[in-house]
């Protein structure tokens, strides 16, 4: 599928402003989509909506269809009747620049538990109604993480397959005695994801009334510790006791000399190819509940995917094993008809990676800070002078350090090439002269993050691929944005045509 020509920002919400610890579904959340139609952009990109994991990190997440509580707009709540204004009294210790996780976790969890008491105590007609068909229409996946959910507090967060063997390996009597004897806490579980699932409807909605749509992120691989894999656990590579034997990541590359060791268990290929790759329908089919365009990250896992031992310590011992290709989509596409996927074709890309990328026309990405090097290789695949237009243009990624990090750390050779590239001065708005670039490229979309858009340095970055705390934490504040940020988005999206 090809896309008009647009432009975007790229923002996850846990970094909008706000009173509660991180940024939420609240009032900044709608503030944002209004400065971006000012910005004159129509495309909001965000990281995946689900639950957090190990390491903070919003791509290891507990479900690959639940939202994360975290965006919950606890005021909203309030609204409802099931929060006071002294729960909404934020901590003293909480950072506008920073989501301290360790703090801000307990905090909003004990609220969301506070709130769905009460809503079960003093329910409406109108709102018992509503849930009734949330958890109707969601069952599909709603019952069994609410139950894993509860089970994984009951056991101390232990590995699943560490769980008595009756639970972990899903007999029918043990799931309905814990269902029976955890109702109450089974009922939390649905409610905070009703909340969620409300919220994030009336912001999406929102959005695309004033003409932006949100491109959302499907991660390849989902948790270990995940509903998901306990619930379907002939769908991937585990042992008799359920335990991964073989895990995903990727082998040495540009982030690290020893790989990376992401730890998801690997898909068994050959089990959702004969139940005609339904579980991959429907959770495609649910992304595109909540937003219009789909990034599939790690694309090039679907051609040929990196298979390392369970027992190694990094990525480096691996082995290259082939993916289900054009069979998934094939199926996908059958069921859903064609849909509007970014493939997220980054790293070790080989033939086979590319011809799947354009059997689908699916537009691939490009990453300027990859651009450039010190030999001034013209024919490197991130210069904008070798894009098609079915491509999208990022000056980083989240995976990235922000434009002004990479160019404080930028050998001399490099930024001369760089420099001579762009036709530009010294450099010194060299975010904005990145941004100029990706927007005046043939690339149909362009995103950039919002710390490029606000000239932030490295401490502003999101993540740094390979390690495994102390990232995902960024936030910004309005006070850093100035009307010359909308006003130059504006200029180039009129400039060149994205508007």
């Amino acid at each position: 599928m090809t896309f008009p020509r647009a432009s975007g920002v790229l923002l996850h919400p846990t970094s909008l402003p706000g009173p509660h610890g991180c940024g939420d579904l609240g009032p900044a959340a709608y503030h944002f989509v209004d400065w971006l139609v000012t910005a004159r952009q129509r495309l909001w990109q965000i990281l995946p909506l689900g639950g957090i994991g190990p390491g903070n990190s919003p791509y290891m997440s507990s479900s690959a269809f639940a939202g994360n509580l975290l965006l919950i707009d606890l005021a909203e709540l309030q609204q409802h009747g099931w929060l006071d204004d002294a729960d909404l009294q934020p901590d003293a210790g909480f950072s506008d620049a920073r989501v301290d996780f360790g703090a801000v976790v307990p905090w909003r969890m004990a609220r969301l538990q506070k709130a769905a008491a009460r809503f079960a105590q003093h329910i409406s007609a109108a709102d018992q109604a509503d849930f009734a068909d949330f958890c109707l229409h969601h069952a599909g996946w709603l019952e069994d993480y609410a139950l894993f959910m509860t089970l994984d507090e009951q056991h101390g967060e232990r590995d699943w397959s560490d769980w008595p063997a009756p639970l972990a390996q899903r007999a029918q009597q043990a799931l309905q005695e814990a269902s029976s004897a955890h109702a109450e806490r089974i009922a939390f579980w649905k409610f905070s994801q009703w909340c969620f699932y409300r919220q994030w409807k009336n912001l999406r909605t929102h959005a695309n009334e004033r003409g932006v749509k949100i491109v959302g992120d499907a991660p390849i691989f989902i948790a270990y510790q995940s509903a998901e894999v306990w619930a379907r656990q002939e769908l991937f590579e585990l042992d008799a006791d359920g335990r991964a034997t073989v895990i995903a990541g990727v082998p040495p590359d540009y982030f690290s000399a020893t790989g990376q060791r992401w730890g998801n268990p690997l898909y068994r290929w050959s089990a959702h190819a004969a139940e005609g790759y339904a579980w991959w329908i429907e959770r495609v089919r649910r992304i595109f509940e909540l937003v219009d365009i789909v990034r599939i990250d790690h694309f090039r896992g679907f051609a040929g995917y990196w298979e390392i031992p369970a027992s190694e310590p990094n990525a480096i011992r691996g082995r290259w094993l082939p993916g289900p290709g054009a069979a998934l989509f094939q199926a996908i596409e059958a069921a859903l008809g064609e849909l509007p996927i970014i493939a997220e074709d980054l790293g070790q890309i080989t033939p086979d990676v590319d011809a799947l990328r354009h059997e689908f026309s699916l537009p691939g990405m490009r990453i300027l800070q990859f651009a450039f090097n010190e030999d001034g290789d013209n024919t490197n695949a991130y210069l904008p002078h070798n894009y098609d237009s079915n491509t999208v243009v990022y000056t980083g990624t989240h995976d990235n350090n922000t434009t002004q990090g990479w160019w404080a750390e930028a050998s001399p050779a490099m930024r001369q090439q760089v420099l001579d590239y762009l036709g530009t001065g010294d450099g010194h708005d060299i975010h904005w002269q990145l941004i100029r670039a990706a927007s005046a490229s043939v690339a149909d979309t362009a995103i950039h993050p919002l710390q490029d858009v606000l000239g932030l340095g490295s401490e502003h970055r999101m993540n740094l691929p390979g390690q495994g705390e102390g990232h995902w934490e960024w936030r910004f504040g309005w006070h850093q944005v100035q009307p010359l940020h909308a006003e130059q988005l504006a200029r180039f999206g009129s400039l060149y045509r994205r508007e």
